[in-house]
């Protein structure tokens, strides 16, 4: 077992089965401690269960609540495992206090997924912004200076239908299991609807992606308020942008594993 895994158990002292709130716990957890900004994660996960600094840190019996604050803004180095578990169930609390309406949504997302979801993968191994634009045959649109990027696994959406079907709170589950992914926009009606959607969600991918129609200088400007690197996917079609994500996943996974890997069928 890894040391990683180990620590999660502990930290939940998880039962064979675990219900939602574990789950998401563990989630919860498993993100921060992955993190290259943890504490930009605990910011997002602290701003979409919609807590104030200041009840966090009542309840996790801080002495201020600048300590959530120099985390969040990087001010302080990245928190131990002990604080981790105390910013977790604090939050995991607080939510069951109010009923735990975040706690139930997560559960109906995660039995539900969502059909505006055609494609979501976690890479194996971290993909240069150079690599995922090839991958693509990708233009970068917006943040060109961001080249140090490490894509960590992309969500292909349809937009019309993530846009007729997607609440606020089921726009979390286009994440997956991280947030240092690209949201790949495709059957986009109008360039402004995936800008839009970006521009008003409280999770940041970290990079976006227009496959099908290219975003006009309004789409682009609303995606870089947020500092949010912008591509164009000149790829034909839809089936070819999946195919050509997914045979870039089996590379990373051969190399991961050392060994040649059937094409995923999902």
């Amino acid at each position: 077992m890894s040391e990683f895994c180990r620590l999660l158990i502990e930290f939940f002292a998880l039962s064979p089965s675990p219900g939602a709130r574990d789950i998401l716990g563990r989630r919860i957890a498993g993100e921060i401690i992955l993190s290259n900004n943890p504490g930009g994660t605990m910011k997002k996960w602290r701003q979409l269960f919609g807590i104030s600094q200041t009840r966090l840190s009542d309840e996790m019996l801080l002495s201020s609540s600048t300590v959530i604050s120099d985390y969040e803004s990087g001010r302080r180095k990245s928190p131990g495992t002990r604080f981790v578990r105390r910013f977790v169930r604090a939050l995991l609390e607080i939510d069951q206090e109010r009923g735990g309406l975040f706690t139930r949504e997560f559960a109906n997302l995660t039995r539900s997924p969502s059909a505006a979801i055609l494609d979501i993968r976690e890479f194996p191994l971290p993909v240069s912004l150079e690599r995922f634009c090839r991958a693509i045959q990708g233009k970068v649109i917006a943040f060109q200076e961001e080249a140090s990027l490490k894509v960590l696994g992309y969500t292909v959406i349809d937009t019309e239908k993530a846009m007729d079907t997607l609440s606020g709170l089921e726009f979390f589950q286009i994440f997956g299991a991280a947030a240092e992914k690209a949201l790949v926009f495709t059957n986009i009606e109008h360039p402004l609807f995936p800008a839009f959607a970006l521009r008003f969600s409280p999770l940041k991918p970290l990079l976006a992606v227009f496959h099908g129609l290219p975003p006009n200088e309004l789409a682009v400007k609303l995606v870089e308020h947020d500092k949010t690197p912008l591509l164009y996917s000149e790829i034909a079609d839809i089936a070819q942008l999946v195919k050509s994500l997914r045979y870039l996943y089996r590379g990373l996974l051969r190399i991961r594993l050392g060994k040649i890997v059937k094409e995923p069928n999902e």
